[in-house]
C-alpha cells in the first residue's frame, strides 16, 4: 500500500527533514519584529516605494500583476499562465492544461497524457521545474492537479538563475502560494470515460498564522479507471522483392487503474519589507494496477508464432516526500541574501507477470519482473542580489545537489533467474555543482538588457554486477537577453536573445544493466521492433547555441499579439540507436537499443500567438475572448539522410484555437478549444524510421454560476474522438521489419461542483 511506503519513508528520513525544518524555524524565531503592518501588500521580491531597486526589472516576478503585465515586464521572454486560464476547462490533470499552451505537445494518444515537450522536441530537451527546481524521476508532472498550481511560466530561452539545461526551453510550474486574502475552496468532480468513473476531490485553504504568517494548504485525491483497445501488426518484408516473410496481428485490451493523493502546503512568515521565511512540504502518493489480454494471429511465417494468447498483470506504487526551506533577508542597503535547502525521498516499485499460452491453452512461458527504486536527494543554494545606483541589479549564486539511487531488479523466466550474472542490485550517484552571475540593466525607458554566465558540473557514478562506471561533464553557458520598447506606454516591444544551453544524459541512460524485451525474452532472438534496452556510460552532454527574436504587442484589454523566430544549433545530439549484436544474456545475437552521441542538428521555428477580445477588432462585436497559437518547426539531423531527418518526436507544426463567451443576462459562460498536430514521419538513422499519426483534440465547457459562493462546471474533452496510430520500421540484412500500433480514443465527460466555504 502507498501509505505504508510513505510511512517507511517518513521514518527513514525523519532526522534529515527535522534538521531542515529546525534550521528554518530557528531562523524565523530569530527574525526581528515585523517592520510592516499585517495588511501590508509587500511580499517576496517586493521593495519599499522610492528605492532605486524599484526601477530595476527582475527576472522573478511576484505579486498580483496580470499575466500580460508579468510577461511585458520580463527582460527574458516568458509566457505566464495564471489561475483563470488554468481552471478554465476544469481539467483533472495538469497535462490537459499544458497541451493547450503555445508550442507544447504531449506524447501518447489523445487523452492519455505522456512526455511533456516544448517546441515538439522530445527526449529531455525541455527543462521542467516545480517552483524552480527539478523533481525526481517517477513523478509524472502531467498528472499534477491544476487546482494546486498558482501559475505556469514558459521560458523560451534559459536564464542563469533557473539553469541552462533547456535547449527547447523551460516550463516552470509554480505551486499555490499563501495569499493575504482568506480562501477555503472545495471542488468535487465526477468524471466518466467509456462508462468508467473518474472521481476527484480537491480542497484548498489560505489563512493567516498570527500577525506575520500565512499558509496555504491544498489536498487532492483522484482515481482513474480506463479501458483501452490495441491493434498491433508486426511484419517482415524482403526489401528487394517486396515479399512478406512474417505477418503477425496482435489484438487485445488493457484495463488500467490509478489512485493518487497530492498534498502541497506553504508556510510563510514575513519579517519586514522583502524579508520572509518559507517552508514548503510536498507529498505525493499513488498506486496503480493494470491487466492486459492479448491474442496473436500469424498469417505468414516459417516458424510458429511465439504464443497464441498472453495475459499480463502488473501493480506499481510511487511515493515522494519533499521539503523545501527558503530564507530571504536584507544584509545592507539594496542587498539581499536568499538561502534555499531541499530534501527529497522518492520511492517507486513495480511487480509484473506475463504468461503466454499456445493454441490449446497450455502455458508455454512465464516472465516475471520486480523493480524497487529509491532516490534520495539534497540540494543547497545561495543567492545574493545587489541593486546599484546606475540601474544595474547584480545577482550571483551557487548551488550544490546530490542524488543517490538504489535499484533492485529481478527478472525470472519460467521460475529461473534470467539475468543472474548481471546482479539484481545496483546503484548510482549523481553530484551537481553550479555557480552563476547575472546583471539586469535598465538602461532607460526604451531599453533593458540582461547578461548572465553559468558554470555547471555533473558527475555520475554507477555500480552494477561488481563493475563501477563513471561519467563526468562540465559546461559554461553565456546568456544574453535584451528588450526594446517602441513606445512610451511599452505596448510594443522587440526581444532578442543569444544563449548557450545543454542537455545532460539522463541517469537511467547511463546505467548499463539491460532491460529485456518482455515479448521476446532470451535465450532466443528478438525483433528490431522489440529491442532490449541498455545504457551507455560514455554519453556526452549535448551543447546548443540559440538565437531568439520576437515582437510583442500588448493590447488595451490585456490581450497580446506576438511573433517569435528561434534557431538552435546542437552539437553531440543524443539519439537511441538499435543494432543487432552479441550479448552476454543470450546465446544468439539480439537487437539492442542504446543512446549514442551523433554529430549534431539544426532546429528552426516560427511561433505566432494571439489573445484578444473580439470587440477590440470590431466595436459592435460580441464580448468573445479569442486565443490562438500556431508553431511551425523545421529541423535537420546531420549524418542522417533526409528528407525527414528531424529531431525526435518533433512534428512540422502544432496549433491551438479557442474562444469563450459570457452570456448577457444569464450567469453562464461557454467555451471551446481545439488542438491540432499533423501526422509526421521521422528518419532516426539511415535504417530506422517512424510515423506518428495526426492528433485533433476538441474540448468544450460550460460554467454556471449559482451564487457568489458556488458554481457548476461541465466539460467534455476529446469530443470528436478518432483512432490514433503510430508505426516504426528498421531496414537490416535486406529485410524491413515494421511494427504498426493503432487504437481508438474516447470522450471524457466531467461535472464539477465548486464551493467557497
Amino acid at each position: 500500500m502507498p501509505s505504508r511506503a510513505l510511512a517507511r519513508t517518513l521514518c527513514a528520513r525523519a532526522p534529515s527533514f527535522a534538521a531542515l525544518a529546525a534550521w528554518f524555524l530557528t531562523a524565523a524565531a530569530q527574525a526581528p519584529p515585523a517592520e510592516i503592518s499585517p495588511g501590508s501588500p509587500l511580499g517576496p521580491g517586493e521593495v519599499e516605494p522610492g528605492t532605486r531597486r524599484e526601477r530595476i526589472e527582475r527576472i522573478e516576478i511576484y505579486g498580483t500583476d496580470s499575466d500580460a503585465e508579468q510577461r511585458r515586464r520580463a527582460i527574458a521572454g516568458r509566457i505566464v499562465i495564471g489561475r483563470e486560464e488554468i481552471e478554465r476547462f476544469g481539467d483533472s490533470t495538469l497535462g490537459e492544461v499544458l497541451r493547450r499552451l503555445p508550442g507544447i505537445t504531449l506524447g501518447g494518444r489523445p487523452g492519455r497524457g505522456g512526455e511533456i515537450r516544448l517546441r515538439g522536441m522530445g527526449g529531455g530537451f525541455t527543462q521542467i521545474l516545480v517552483d524552480g527546481e527539478r523533481m525526481p524521476q517517477g513523478l509524472a508532472l502531467d498528472t499534477l492537479t491544476p487546482d494546486q498550481v498558482e501559475r505556469i511560466e514558459l521560458m523560451r530561452a534559459p536564464v542563469a538563475e533557473h539553469g541552462a539545461r533547456a535547449i527547447a526551453g523551460t516550463i516552470n510550474i509554480v505551486l499555490r502560494e499563501p495569499l493575504q486574502r482568506r480562501l477555503n475552496d472545495l471542488r468535487l468532480t465526477a468524471g466518466l470515460e467509456r462508462g468508467r468513473s473518474q472521481p476527484q476531490l480537491t480542497w484548498t485553504r489560505n489563512d493567516r498564522l498570527g500577525e506575520r504568517g500565512t499558509y496555504n494548504f491544498s489536498l487532492s485525491a483522484s482515481r482513474h479507471n480506463r479501458l483501452d483497445d490495441l491493434l498491433a501488426r508486426t511484419r517482415t518484408v524482403d526489401a528487394a522483392s517486396g515479399a512478406t516473410r512474417l505477418d503477425q496481428e496482435e489484438t487485445g485490451t488493457t484495463l488500467d487503474r490509478r489512485e493518487r493523493v497530492h498534498l502541497v502546503s506553504r508556510l510563510q512568515w514575513r519579517h519586514g519589507p522583502g524579508e520572509f521565511s518559507m517552508l514548503t512540504p510536498f507529498i505525493v502518493v499513488s498506486e496503480g494496477a493494470n491487466a492486459a489480454q492479448r491474442e496473436l494471429v500469424q498469417t505468414v511465417g516459417a516458424a510458429p508464432p511465439p504464443y497464441a494468447s498472453a495475459f499480463s498483470a502488473a501493480d506499481s506504487s510511487f511515493s515522494m516526500l519533499r521539503l523545501n526551506a527558503q530564507q530571504q533577508r536584507r544584509i545592507g542597503q539594496g542587498t539581499r541574501l536568499e538561502l534555499r535547502g531541499a530534501l527529497s525521498d522518492a520511492t517507486w516499485r513495480s511487480r509484473s507477470l506475463r504468461e503466454e499460452f499456445d493454441a490449446a491453452g497450455a502455458l508455454t512461458r512465464s516472465l516475471s519482473e520486480s523493480t524497487d527504486n529509491n532516490d534520495r536527494t539534497w540540494r543547497l543554494a545561495g543567492k545574493v542580489s545587489h541593486a546599484l545606483a546606475d540601474r544595474h541589479n547584480l545577482v550571483g549564486g551557487v548551488e550544490a545537489e546530490s542524488t543517490k539511487r538504489r535499484q533492485e531488479r529481478a527478472t525470472q523466466q519460467n521460475g529461473a533467474p534470467l539475468l543472474a550474472d548481471l546482479g539484481d542490485e545496483f546503484g548510482a550517484q549523481r553530484h551537481r555543482i553550479a555557480a552563476y552571475l547575472q546583471d539586469e540593466w535598465n538602461a532607460g525607458t526604451a531599453w533593458s538588457a540582461y547578461a548572465g554566465l553559468r558554470w555547471e558540473a555533473i558527475r555520475t557514478r554507477s555500480e552494477a554486477g561488481g563493475d563501477a562506471i563513471s561519467n563526468a561533464s562540465s559546461v559554461w553557458t553565456p546568456l544574453l537577453h535584451s528588450v526594446w520598447r517602441l513606445d512610451e506606454r511599452r505596448r510594443d516591444q522587440i526581444r532578442a536573445s543569444f544563449t548557450r544551453s545543454y542537455r545532460a544524459p539522463a541517469l537511467q541512460d547511463l546505467i548499463t544493466r539491460p532491460a529485456i524485451s518482455a515479448r521476446f525474452a532470451p535465450p532466443g532472438p528478438n525483433l528490431a521492433t522489440s529491442p532490449d534496452r541498455v545504457g551507455n556510460a560514455n554519453l556526452r552532454p549535448e551543447l546548443a547555441t540559440g538565437v531568439e527574436i520576437a515582437y510583442e504587442r500588448v493590447l488595451s484589454e490585456g490581450g497580446v499579439l506576438s511573433a517569435n523566430v528561434f534557431h538552435r544549433r546542437i552539437r553531440g545530439l543524443i539519439r537511441a540507436i538499435t543494432t543487432l549484436e552479441p550479448v552476454p544474456w543470450a546465446a544468439v545475437p539480439r537487437w539492442v537499443q542504446r543512446r549514442q552521441n551523433l554529430e549534431g542538428a539544426v532546429v528552426n521555428g516560427i511561433e505566432l500567438e494571439a489573445k484578444l477580445q473580439l470587440d477590440e477588432l470590431a466595436q459592435d462585436a460580441p464580448a468573445v475572448s479569442l486565443r490562438g497559437n500556431l508553431s511551425l518547426f523545421r529541423s535537420r539531423v546531420a549524418g542522417v539522410p533526409g528528407p525527414d531527418n528531424r529531431i525526435d518526436q518533433q512534428p512540422k507544426a502544432t496549433g491551438n484555437f479557442g474562444a469563450d463567451y459570457r452570456l448577457r443576462g444569464a450567469p453562464l459562460k461557454l467555451g471551446a478549444s481545439i488542438q491540432w498536430t499533423p501526422a509526421y514521419r521521422l528518419q532516426s538513422t539511415a535504417t530506422q524510421s517512424s510515423v506518428t499519426g495526426a492528433k485533433r483534440v476538441a474540448d468544450v465547457y460550460a460554467l454556471w454560476t449559482l451564487n457568489r459562493d458556488a458554481q457548476v462546471r461541465f466539460s467534455a474533452s476529446n469530443v470528436l474522438p478518432r483512432d490514433f496510430a503510430t508505426s516504426s520500421a528498421i531496414v537490416e540484412g535486406g529485410e524491413i521489419q515494421s511494427l504498426e500500433n493503432s487504437g481508438p480514443t474516447w470522450t471524457a465527460w466531467q461535472l464539477r461542483l465548486e464551493w467557497k466555504l
